[in-house]
């Protein structure tokens, strides 16, 4: 192959680039990507805290609505919800230190 033909082939990689950058931006002009804030300028009642991967094929999602968070497993084939309602917290972690430990099994409590 000739310099040209490299050449011809870089160009044509640049203009599709370009194009697919083009469209990206119109689209995020015009309103076809969403939101994070409403038109008012207000977050959104619903949201993702954290995603954290199990296995190959399953999620854990916190998610947060209002002012209450979910832990929900995600498969290919099902959804759970694992823990919820639990108290959202300002800056996207667990419930606050000061929560009591959770309750011990009587085996535990022997020792």
């Amino acid at each position: 192959m000739e310099f040209s033909e490299y050449f011809r082939f870089l160009a044509a990689l640049a203009l599709v680039l370009a194009l697919i950058a083009l469209l990206a931006a119109l689209a995020k002009r015009f309103g076809m990507v969403p939101r994070i804030t409403d038109a008012r300028g207000r977050k959104g009642r619903i949201g993702i805290v954290e995603v954290r991967p199990v296995d190959a094929r399953r999620r854990l999602v916190l998610i947060r609505r209002d002012d209450v968070e979910y832990l929900l497993l995600i498969s290919p084939q099902h959804e759970t919800v694992i823990e919820g309602p639990i108290p959202a917290m300002d800056d996207g972690l667990s419930p606050s230190a000061t929560a009591p430990p959770p309750e011990q099994t009587g085996k535990e409590q022997e020792s």
